[in-house]
C-alpha cells in the first residue's frame, strides 16, 4: 500500500452504470464488475467509500417533470432509488468477502445506518467499505455533489468518477461528435467556465475548494481503479 498514490478514495458510481443491457433496474453483470474492481483495491488495504446514483430506477428532475411532480418530491424519490442500489452493492460486496456498511442521509434504521461522519471514518479505518446512500439528504442537490461533499468530510485523497463506456473528459460528447478531443489533464476552472457536462458544477466547485483531485475514467476497463492508485495515466485527471 505504501507504493500507492492514493490511500483513501471516494468512488462515485452513476445509477446508469448499473443498467447494463437493461432499460430499467439493476443488471447483475455491471454490479459484479464494479464489485470485483472495488475488491482489488480493498485487498490492497485502501480505504474506500462509495456514492451511488439512482438514475437507473428514478431520475429526480427528469422523471418528476414527466409525472407532474414538484422537483423536491422527485428528488426524494431519486434518493430512495440510491438506497436500493446501495443495498444491492452491499450484498454483492459481502459475497466476495468485503466487509461494508451502508450509511443513509435519510434515516431508515431498519436497512442502513444513519450518516454519521466520525462513524464513517472509523469504518474506513477498520478496512470496511462505506456506501453513502440518499445523496445529501436534501432535494436540489445531485449525487455528484453528495460525492464531493462526502469526499471532503472523510478527507479523501481523490474522487474517482466511474463512467460507463466513456474513458475521460472530452471537449464534446464523444458518442455524438467523433472529432471530440480527450483531455488527459484539465483544471476545475476549465470545467466550470466551459460548462463541460461531465459532472455537476457544484461538485466540481466543492472539490476545487477542498483541493480534492478528480479522476474521470471508464469502469469497464479492467483493473481501472488499481491503475489509478498506481498513478498510471488513464482517464482524465482534474486538479489545479
Amino acid at each position: 500500500m505504501s507504493n500507492l498514490k492514493y490511500k483513501k478514495v471516494l468512488l462515485k458510481i452513476s445509477g446508469e452504470a448499473l443498467l447494463g443491457s437493461q432499460q430499467f433496474g439493476i443488471d447483475a453483470k455491471p454490479v459484479c464488475n464494479i464489485v470485483n474492481e472495488i475488491k482489488k483495491a480493498y485487498d490492497k488495504g485502501v480505504q474506500i467509500a462509495v456514492v451511488v446514483g439512482g438514475g437507473n430506477i428514478f431520475r429526480g428532475m427528469q422523471n418528476s417533470a414527466k409525472l407532474g411532480l414538484d422537483q423536491a418530491s422527485g428528488d426524494y424519490m431519486g434518493m430512495l432509488a440510491t438506497v436500493m442500489n446501495a443495498i444491492a452493492l452491499q450484498s454483492q460486496l459481502r459475497k466476495v468477502g468485503v466487509d461494508c456498511r451502508v450509511q443513509s442521509a435519510i434515516n431508515m434504521e431498519k436497512i442502513a445506518e444513519p450518516y454519521i461522519r466520525f462513524k464513517a471514518i472509523r469504518h474506513l479505518e477498520k478496512n470496511r467499505v462505506v456506501i453513502f446512500a440518499a445523496g445529501t439528504g436534501n432535494p436540489f442537490f445531485t449525487t455528484d455533489t453528495a460525492a464531493a461533499l462526502r469526499a471532503a468530510e472523510i478527507g479523501a485523497d481523490v474522487m474517482l468518477m466511474a463512467k460507463n463506456g466513456v474513458d475521460g473528459i472530452y471537449s464534446d460528447d464523444p458518442k455524438v461528435n467523433k472529432n471530440a478531443v480527450k483531455y488527459d489533464k484539465i483544471s476545475y476552472d476549465d470545467i466550470i467556465i466551459n460548462g463541460l457536462k461531465v459532472m455537476d458544477l457544484t461538485s466540481c466547485a466543492l472539490c476545487k475548494q477542498n483541493n480534492i483531485p478528480i479522476c474521470v475514467f471508464d469502469f469497464n476497463l479492467e483493473d481501472s481503479i488499481i491503475k489509478i492508485l498506481n498513478n498510471e495515466n488513464i482517464g482524465t485527471m482534474v486538479e489545479g
